[in-house]
């Protein structure tokens, strides 16, 4: 593990969830928690609570360029976490912006809330993908982010290989690592959740107690990533940091907060 600054700064670019489950305001929580300093910008506003998004506002994407232009010639930041986008015009103001540092970026790929009926990205994730991809060191979808942005439409993920598949292809399209998320897809064996970690064209396989209500604590993939996100500004490699994040993270769900009279949160 190579040195790094007590506290790091990583840089966070996040939609901003008002009930703090998930979004920027999950993503602080995780990062100074895992002992790195937080600073970032909201890609996305949304109106939502506990129990659901019902709508989503894009910032301006000139905005969002200028402010990231700005900070990133002054703050030397470790790492970077992508989250929600909101429009894939925010996307390439990301991707302008990056140029300027050689952080790992970390992405988590969000399209749509797991209760609500607002879509979180528009049509164009696919380019976003690819606008990204020259500055990605990770991308950490779950099985439905990993099904829309698989280089052939209408892939079906239905098992955990078929996760794999899909990840390993859109690690080669990428020219990145992907984290194949389990969790959600329920075939592993009893008692386990099995990430994937596909990257440098292998394989590394992450298990973990799959822990009961799991899949409905919110803001779990948000967690993953800011804390994959944090180890990595703090030294350790990938597989490292996702090792330490995918235990963090289900440390956290067995143990959740209830905000407030809908789902639990992960912080």
């Amino acid at each position: 593990m190579t040195a790094a600054p007590a506290r790091p700064d990583v840089l966070i670019c996040a939609g901003l969830d008002p009930s703090g489950g998930a979004g920027l305001i999950a993503d602080v929580r995780v990062v100074s928690e895992l002992g790195a300093r937080p600073v970032g910008v909201v890609t996305a506003l949304t109106v939502q609570n506990t129990t659901g998004a019902v709508a989503v506002e894009p910032m301006a994407a000139a905005l969002v360029r200028e402010q990231l232009e700005f900070l990133l010639s002054d703050v030397e930041v470790k790492a970077v976490k992508i989250g929600l986008l909101g429009a894939s015009e925010v996307a390439d103001a990301l991707a302008g912006a990056l140029a300027l540092t050689a952080a790992p970026v970390v992405w988590d790929p969000v399209v749509a809330p797991s209760r609500g009926e607002a879509r979180f990205v528009d049509d164009g994730l696919g380019g976003a993908a690819l606008a990204l991809a020259p500055h990605l060191a990770l991308v950490t979808p779950n099985a439905f982010e990993l099904a829309v942005l698989a280089t052939v439409p209408g892939t079906r993920i239905a098992s955990l290989d078929d996760a794999i598949a899909a990840g390993e292809a859109l690690a080669g399209r990428l020219g990145c690592a992907v984290l194949v998320k389990g969790g959600h897809l329920g075939d592993g064996a009893a008692g386990e959740a099995i990430d994937v970690l596909c990257h440098a064209g292998k394989r590394e396989v992450l298990r973990g107690p799959r822990i009961a209500g799991g899949e409905h604590v919110h803001g779990t993939g948000c967690a993953l990533s800011s804390a994959i996100a944090a180890h990595l500004a703090r030294g350790a490699d990938l597989v490292e940091a996702c090792r330490g994040a995918k235990a963090y993270v289900a440390a956290r769900i067995a143990a959740p907060v209830r905000p407030g009279r809908g789902a639990a949160a992960v912080v």
